[in-house]
């Protein structure tokens, strides 16, 4: 960790907070059309000893509910009450999308496609300008959550660049159920972290608006075990082991639907599959026309089509083709 964590005054937005306080900040960027305040709330935990500072987001996507239920459980549950250190939470980075459970900003931007953002920007590149130079800093490591777009159920992984080996070994710490290895996307809150040279985990699992049980229990628990690798996790809470090491996803392939129809589902999310297995069928709505979609190799579905009608073209698995050999 570097210079930061060492710090014993926390400043953020105007703010100074000592070691040992609890506080809640508002981040104001802007308002509705009447003029009513949107207020994003920052929630801060500071232990009486030094250590280091983690910033958990989550709601990028405003009608990523998943996410939010993930932060929300760490705060609820007093789990980002540190050791050593601090914890700051922000649940819903996109109040805008949150309050009408919609992906974009107001301004029609996907949030994670502007960063780093711009100071006289769209709102939603003017959002990111200031959460980058004013909130993003003062962090040492990074966790942030998302779901699967639209209808496509994620199967609980963490996103990491394949070059960056030391983010590798953190999302074996966290041990998800599958770790995707995949390059970084510009204009992403991810890419900006990285060129800031600040460490960040981004966990991926479920759907839009639509909040699962198991994906948060997944989030949770891979974030006490990141708080127990840092000695930050409170000693009220045993740290979670699994009997299960992350599969590492080195590579995979989008299925898409052959025909247009009504979907049906045979498989879940995260089942090992091998060739010819039955993975669901399309019909057409009068019941002439049956078509059986089979896995075209061996591997474990990662995203499901959750959808009930596909069109022609549409994604509806994804499928690994090459997973990093397991260390047994």
């Amino acid at each position: 960790m570097n210079k930061k964590s060492k710090e014993h005054t926390l400043n953020i937005l105007g703010e100074e907070i000592p070691l040992g306080a609890s506080r809640t900040i508002n981040f104001n960027i802007a308002k509705l059309y009447t003029s009513t305040k949107v207020e994003i709330p920052i929630i801060i935990e500071r232990s009486k000893k030094p250590g280091p500072i983690l910033l958990i987001t989550a709601g990028i996507h405003g009608d990523e509910v998943n996410g939010v239920e993930v932060v929300r459980q760490i705060i609820a549950k007093k789990i980002n009450k540190p050791k050593r250190g601090s914890i700051i939470c922000i649940p819903v980075l996109n109040v805008f999308g949150f309050l009408h459970m919609d992906r974009f900003f107001p301004d029609g931007r996907d949030l994670n496609r502007v960063f780093p953002g711009k100071k006289n920007g769209s709102l939603a590149s003017r959002f990111a300008y200031q959460f980058v130079n004013q909130i993003l800093p003062i962090a040492d490591f990074c966790l942030d959550f998302h779901t699967g777009g639209g209808d496509r159920f994620n199967a609980p992984h963490i996103r990491v660049d394949p070059k960056n080996e030391t983010l590798v070994n953190f999302a074996k710490i966290f041990n998800a159920p599958f770790t995707l290895l995949s390059k970084n996307l510009e204009g992403s809150y991810r890419t900006t972290c990285s060129k800031k040279q600040i460490n960040i985990l981004l966990f991926e699992g479920g759907k839009s608006q639509y909040s699962s049980r198991d994906i948060a229990v997944e989030g949770v628990e891979g974030t006490m075990r990141i708080l127990h690798h840092f000695q930050m996790l409170n000693p009220i809470f045993e740290t979670p082991h699994k009997t299960n090491d992350s599969i590492v996803v080195k590579k995979s392939l989008w299925m898409r639907a052959k025909y247009s129809g009504l979907l049906h589902l045979k498989i879940p999310y995260g089942k090992q599959v091998k060739k010819g297995d039955i993975l669901a069928t399309i019909t057409d709505p009068y019941g002439t026309r049956r078509h059986v979609v089979k896995a075209p190799n061996e591997g474990y579905i990662i995203n499901v089509n959750e959808s009930a009608i596909v069109y022609k073209g549409d994604a509806i698995f994804r499928l690994t083709t090459l997973l990093e050999p397991s260390n047994e």
